[in-house]
């Protein structure tokens, strides 16, 4: 498959504190990307880089073939790049409908909304996320309120979605439909980024996974071709042992 985002040597420093040290990552076109780590390995950082919410000291972005130096998140949102956060964005007083266009420009009140109503259903649809678009927010349960950001940066034109520890917030059933709506994506031409921590989804979800260690890189492997085990090794530098009963790592001595 071609590769959709390259992400080269990449830098950044807050202060004397190295967030990603030399990171180079690569995604194809049509694949669930899982980018593993440790909390504090530099997953999340490294994505707001590409999301233009930071700026990176050294290193290259291409995407797509196009070398990129994003300024904003709405440099990246024009580029075709989506990134649902762990913390939503949402304002609750608003409807689904008004919150999705909120800060785009519209052809007036009454045809904007009915427009933009429109063309949500049909995203709805078409990648199974169902909510109502009238709907207020502050009415949604979190997995809706998940859905609503999903359909946000698919309205924008992502064709690249970051999705940054989203499971955390769901149960278990929604967590099963999230697996669902981002296997109808990439099927349906969509890339994935999966930002996690937790293996047995990563095994579950993930066509590849780049894993991280204190801000740098470790490795990309096959998900079909390695095991909890080895990735658990990787993340934290030394074999671990599995308490299978509790679901736990155990990380041995140092």
């Amino acid at each position: 498959m071609p590769l959709i985002l390259q992400m080269r040597k990449v830098c950044k420093r807050f202060g004397p504190v190295v967030a990603n040290a030399n990171v180079d990552l690569e995604s194809e076109a049509g694949e669930i990307h899982a980018l593993l780590g440790e909390n504090g390995a530099g997953k999340t950082t490294l994505m707001n880089i590409l999301y233009g919410l930071y700026q990176r000291d050294s290193g290259e972005i291409l995407f797509q073939g196009q070398g990129l130096d994003f300024d904003s998140p709405r440099d990246a949102i024009r580029a075709g790049i989506g990134m649902v956060h762990q913390h939503f964005m949402l304002v609750p007083p608003l409807t689904v409908t008004e919150n999705i266009i909120l800060g785009e420009r519209t052809p007036g009140p009454f045809l904007g909304l009915r427009s933009a109503e429109a063309r949500i259903r049909e995203i709805a649809e078409r990648h199974h996320l169902a909510v109502d678009p009238s709907a207020k927010v502050w009415q949604l349960s979190v997995g809706e309120e998940q859905r609503v950001e999903i359909i946000k940066a698919l309205y924008r034109g992502a064709s690249l979605l970051i999705l940054d520890e989203p499971t955390s917030v769901l149960t278990p059933g929604e967590v099963e439909g999230l697996f669902r709506i981002l296997r109808s994506l990439v099927a349906q031409g969509h890339s994935v980024i999966f930002i996690s921590h937790k293996l047995e989804e990563v095994m579950a979800i993930s066509d590849r996974v780049t894993v991280l260690r204190e801000g740098r890189k470790v490795a990309t492997v096959a998900t079909a071709e390695t095991h909890p085990r080895e990735l658990a090794r990787m993340m934290v530098g030394r074999e671990v042992i599995f308490d299978v009963e509790k679901g736990s790592v155990d990380r041995g001595e140092p």
